[in-house]
């Protein structure tokens, strides 16, 4: 007992000499926090603080500067004792009043886990052990206006545009008139055709799939890893089901066993063509952080049809469950695991041969229980990493302001505000976003992104969004979907063959498997109004879906899906998936080190298509 108590206290102690080995970051922003302290904190995160009715920027920057303090001091209280909310404030002629409101602690949304990364993990990376390079600013090393940032509050933009469109024209043949306008505009921007280079860490980078440095149909707005442009936009993992335990079909009906229960993955229809926040007084009520009433829905459910419908999944979804769907999904086809380690599981190729299956397999141990309580496990560890990425270190705003100030230089060079309420640095930068927004419709205000956007916003600038309350209450740089998206996922390509593909085998049984003789490459998606799904045999190897591909495109769609409801930007998904990844990574190779009686690797493809190898020899 003493040999066993002593064996396991060196195996934490190597746990912990291997945490203490991994460097702790310079944590980097981008500067613009302190850029435009003297201008009212224009670039920074201050919703939920005093904001102007006229102008919808911070009222009284000492607000900002508490509400800092409060972050970096790591307790709750002095979100209370010093930070004034604004719901609980307005300003009225110039001056900040306390309101009349006697609902008060009913009518106002908090802060979401603003002290959380200052906390400690018994396992994996600290919260402070890993980082994301700085957010784009709003201007480049040449002072102009970024053409970056630019670019992605363009896609930010007009996928509220586009927000009706369906998902089955997202891929190369079709012809959605809509679509193709807003691909030409964005091509207009200019901003792909100078990109290149390796992901951010070489050189911070962001790589996107494109074709000779243009989007188009099968690339625009599909994230950026192996196989995320090959086929339907929508991951399979968001339409299929699996086999129930009485031999139903859950495949092609949509339906996931929990056991004996079942789960639909069809989702309520928010209401086509409504949109929320488009008038200034609303915009300014939100910005306050006084809660809105819930989105508006037409009666029924379809499967995820257009970018509105995946919105409202990362609307209310549990942050983990399109992976742990997916877990449940590959486990009830039979997917075989990674091969560095099936045949200690049971579960792989080995358990199906007579000649090498064992008599006994993998449960708490290398088998489904196992799998399915450490790919939700490192979701906690991603969000307290991201919330101090958020919170403590980029504080960055969301689009919803962003776009609130492109608005308001609007507002002041058609003369409705005076240009003396506006910061000289906000009338003069921001103008970059009007001058290249305008204008890339082909000369034509009314094709051009911003003139869209005024079709839909009430004549103004806004953002559509689409929830009423926009943003949560906390910074857009990193995401949390997008973060717990990378870790969730490296855990799952870390156990199962991402060499795998979909397909129909000769038993007429849909799986993810290693392709043999008799096996037909399929592709699920749903129909015209999204009642049912549509099988698609794939005649081309070379565009088979493979478990990798699925896998990237399940983290990118949930992540952008967060950009289609206008609270994120593409960098947010980008850096973040791989903090994520590198969290998961950190869990797995501490878990390495507690099975010490069998040699095995963990072969994990990276967002960025490298490979990492993880295990005991």
């Amino acid at each position: 007992m003493n040999e066993r108590r002593q064996k396991s206290y060196s195996i934490r102690v190597d746990a912990a000499e291997l945490a203490r080995s991994r460097q702790h970051p310079t944590h980097q922003a981008n500067g613009d926090e302190e850029r435009y302290a003297g201008a009212r904190y224009f670039m920074s995160f201050t919703k939920g603080l005093i904001h102007n009715p006229k102008t919808g920027l911070l009222q009284d920057p000492k607000d900002f500067v508490e509400f800092r303090r409060a972050i970096d001091d790591g307790f709750i209280d002095p979100f209370t004792d010093r930070v004034r909310h604004g719901a609980k404030y307005k300003v009225v002629n110039g001056n900040i009043v306390e309101e009349e409101n006697p609902n008060f602690l009913d009518g106002f949304r908090q802060w979401e886990a603003p002290t959380a990364g200052v906390v400690f993990e018994l396992e994996g990376p600290d919260a402070q052990a890993v980082t994301m390079p700085p957010a784009p600013p709003l201007l480049d090393s040449s002072g102009n206006t970024n053409l970056e940032l630019i670019f992605e509050m363009a896609e930010v933009y007009e996928l509220a545009i586009l927000r009706d469109c369906p998902f089955n024209d997202f891929e190369k043949g079709a012809k959605n008139e809509n679509l193709k306008a807003s691909i030409a505009r964005l091509n207009k921007l200019g901003y792909l055709q100078n990109q290149n280079g390796r992901p951010r860490k070489v050189n911070h980078k962001r790589n996107r799939p494109r074709q000779k440095g243009k989007l188009d149909v099968q690339t625009v707005f599909r994230g950026s890893s192996p196989g995320v442009e090959v086929g339907p936009y929508l991951s399979q993992f968001l339409l299929i089901g699996n086999k129930a335990v009485n031999g139903e079909d859950g495949v092609t009906t949509g339906k996931i066993a929990y056991g004996v229960l079942e789960i639909n993955q069809k989702v309520p229809i928010a209401t086509p063509g409504t949109d929320y926040m488009t008038d200034f007084a609303k915009y300014v009520e939100v910005q306050r952080g006084i809660a809105q009433a819930r989105e508006s829905y037409v009666p029924g459910r379809r499967f995820i049809s257009t970018p509105r419908d995946l919105a409202t999944y990362v609307h209310y979804d549990a942050l983990y469950e399109a992976y742990l769907n997916a877990c449940l999904i590959l486990l009830g086809m039979g997917t075989p695991f990674d091969p560095g380690f099936d045949h200690l599981s049971g579960g792989g190729v080995a358990a199906q041969d007579p000649k090498t299956r064992r008599h006994a397999n993998g449960f708490a141990l290398y088998g489904g229980p196992h799998i399915l309580t450490l790919v939700t496990e490192v979701a906690t560890r991603a969000l307290k990493a991201v919330r101090f990425q958020k919170f403590n270190n980029h504080i960055r705003l969301r689009p919803e302001a962003l776009a609130a100030r492109v608005e308001l230089v609007r507002r002041k060079n058609s003369g409705e505000i005076e240009e003396n309420l506006i910061p000289k640095a906000l009338s003069q930068y921001v103008q970059g976003f009007l001058d290249k927004l305008e204008s890339n419709g082909n000369g034509d205000l009314a094709t051009s992104t911003l003139g869209n956007i005024s079709a839909i916003a009430e004549g103004s600038y806004l953002l559509p969004m689409a929830f009423p309350e926009g943003s949560p209450m906390h910074p857009a740089y990193g995401a949390g979907h997008a973060t717990v998206a990378g870790a969730c996922v490296t855990i799952l390509k870390a156990f199962f063959d991402t060499s795998a593909v979909l397909v129909k085998d000769s038993s007429n049984e849909y799986r993810f498997k290693r392709m043999e003789e008799g096996d037909k490459l399929v592709a699920f998606r749903a129909n015209d109004d999204g009642s049912a799904l549509v099988e698609s045999p794939i005649d081309n190897i070379s565009e088979a879906l493979t478990l990798e591909g699925e896998l990237n495109k399940l983290a990118a769609n949930i992540s952008i899906g967060r950009n289609m409801g206008g609270v994120h930007y593409f960098t947010d998904y980008y850096d973040s998936v791989r903090m994520g990844e590198e969290i998961a990574i950190g869990i797995l190779e501490e878990q390495a080190l507690t099975y010490p009686t069998d040699p095995f690797v963990f072969s994990v493809p990276t967002f960025d298509g490298d490979i990492v190898r993880i295990g005991r020899r």
